[in-house]
C-alpha cells in the first residue's frame, strides 16, 4: 500500500528528546463542529458568520479537507481526530465504530482496538502539559473514560453549545492547559431536525459564530491567551436537505473544512502550503497514494504545534510535515 504524506504507524515510543516536554510557547485550542458543511460559510457569508469568516480568512484553511474513510459518523470520526488512527481496528484502527453511549459497546478505546491506544491527550500529558475537553454530547465520556490520568478536565453539557463554551473560556483563563478540545454539536443537531442548510441548520450557524466569536474574544482580550493557536475542523458534513449524513461515499458527507489560525500561521490555503499532500477535487480518495488533508490529521498537527512527536500508532500526519507556514 502507498501512503502519502504520512508514515506507517509506529508502536514505539516517542523518542525521549522530543516527547518528554513541551517544546513550544503555545496553547492549542482544538474546535470540532459537528456535521459543519463547507457550503455554510457561504451560505452565510461574511455579515452571517464574521467569526468563521476570520478563521478562514486570515488563517491557513481548506473548505475541502475530508473525514474518515469508512465512516462518516461522529464519534468514529471524533476518535480518528483525537488520535490520529484510521477506523478499522483490524487495519491498526482505534476500533470505535459505535455512535452512541449505550452500555453494550466496549467502555474504552482500547477495548475496542485490541490494545493500547494512545492520544493528543496522553502525548501532552507525557510531556507535563496540562489537558481539557468540553462536548456537548454524552458519549464523548469515552475518551475521559479510556485516558483517565491524560484528560485533566472533562465537561459534558449535553445540547448546550453556549455554556459548554463558556465553559472552556473559564477554564482557558483560569488554567494553563497545553491542549483544549471543545465540541459543538449544534449544526449536526439542526441538520437531523430540518436537514442540512436549512434555515434551522443556518440559524445553527450563526449560533455557532456566536460562540467561536466569544472565544476569538477572550483570546484578544486577555494576554495568557496570545499564544493560542485554534485548529478548527468538523467529523462529518451533509447533504443539503438530507437529515443523516452515514452514507461514507457522499460528496456532501465527506467533504468538510479545515483551518488553522493565531500567532504564527500564516494567511493561505492549505493545499499551496503543503504540496505534499493533495487537493482531492470531488474524489473521496481512499488509502493508497497522497492524501488529501483529513480531519484525522489535528492531533498530530496540535503535537507538532507543542513541540511535541507524533502520537504512537497514528497514521492520519505521523511524519508531521503538515505545516500552517508558506
Amino acid at each position: 500500500m502507498s501512503l502519502s504524506p504520512v508514515s506507517a504507524p509506529s508502536d514505539a515510543a516517542p523518542p525521549p528528546d522530543t516527547a518528554s516536554r513541551l517544546g513550544a510557547e503555545r496553547q492549542v485550542l482544538a474546535i470540532s463542529l459537528d456535521g459543519f458543511n463547507p457550503r455554510l460559510l457561504k451560505k452565510l457569508g461574511r455579515t452571517g458568520a464574521p467569526n468563521l469568516t476570520k478563521l478562514f480568512r486570515t488563517g491557513a484553511s481548506t473548505r475541502n479537507a475530508r473525514s474518515q474513510v469508512e465512516m462518516t459518523v461522529t464519534l468514529p470520526n471524533h476518535t480518528s481526530q483525537l488520535t490520529g488512527r484510521r477506523i478499522d481496528a483490524a487495519e491498526g484502527g482505534h476500533g470505535v465504530v459505535w455512535n452512541d453511549d449505550k452500555p453494550i459497546r466496549p467502555d474504552t478505546i482500547q477495548e475496542a482496538a485490541g490494545g493500547d491506544v494512545d492520544s493528543i491527550f496522553t502525548q501532552v500529558d507525557a510531556a507535563g502539559g496540562s489537558t481539557a475537553l468540553f462536548a456537548t454530547e454524552s458519549k464523548f465520556s469515552l475518551f475521559k473514560a479510556s485516558w483517565p490520568d491524560a484528560v485533566d478536565r472533562s465537561t459534558i453539557l449535553q445540547d448546550r453549545d453556549h455554556d459548554v463554551t463558556v465553559a472552556a473560556r473559564r477554564d482557558l483563563l483560569r488554567n494553563d492547559r497545553a491542549f483544549t478540545f471543545i465540541h459543538l454539536g449544534a449544526l449536526d443537531e439542526a441538520g437531523h431536525a430540518k436537514g442540512w442548510l436549512s434555515r434551522t441548520y443556518l440559524k445553527a450557524g450563526r449560533l455557532i459564530d456566536a460562540q467561536i466569536g466569544i472565544l476569538l474574544k477572550a483570546i484578544r482580550d486577555h494576554a495568557k491567551l496570545h499564544d493560542v493557536v485554534i485548529v478548527l475542523t468538523a467529523d462529518h458534513g451533509g447533504e443539503p436537505g438530507a437529515r443523516g449524513h452515514s452514507v461514507p461515499t457522499n460528496l456532501e458527507n465527506y467533504r468538510i473544512p479545515f483551518v488553522v489560525w493565531g500567532p504564527g500561521v500564516d494567511k493561505g490555503d492549505l493545499y499551496e502550503m503543503n504540496p505534499t499532500y493533495a487537493d482531492p477535487g470531488e474524489e473521496r480518495i481512499e488509502f493508497e497514494g497522497t492524501q488529501p488533508i483529513r480531519n484525522g490529521d489535528l492531533a498530530n498537527l496540535s503535537a507538532h504545534l507543542l513541540g511535541l512527536s507524533a502520537v504512537p500508532g497514528s497514521l492520519w500526519g505521523a511524519d508531521q510535515s503538515l505545516t500552517w507556514t508558506n
